[in-house]
């Protein structure tokens, strides 16, 4: 259920805002808007795996507060990583 190291070495790369860049709010969005995505795929074939929803419950309410500091602080920023995620907002 957990997304691959070369899946979350590519988004860093991609979303990285200066070298060796892991903790900048756009790369913690990505990470997890990726490991949200799979775990949407892991509960269409798993409806009653409540623990996992739990935990996929929290991912949203993180990415949702990392969001909202990145909008708080920079605008410009935000928005260009709602249009790159696809996120709608």
């Amino acid at each position: 259920m957990s997304i691959t190291v070369e899946e979350k070495a590519r988004l860093i790369k991609d979303y990285a805002t200066k070298e060796n860049d892991t903790g900048s709010p756009e790369v913690q969005v990505a990470v997890l808007s990726s490991r949200i995505a799979t775990l949407t795929e892991h509960f269409k074939g798993h409806k009653k795996d409540n623990h996992s929803r739990r935990g996929l419950l929290m991912m949203v309410a993180k990415r949702r507060k990392l969001l909202d500091y990145l909008k708080k602080t920079d605008e410009a920023r935000y928005s260009t990583l709602i249009t790159r995620l696809g996120l709608r907002r």
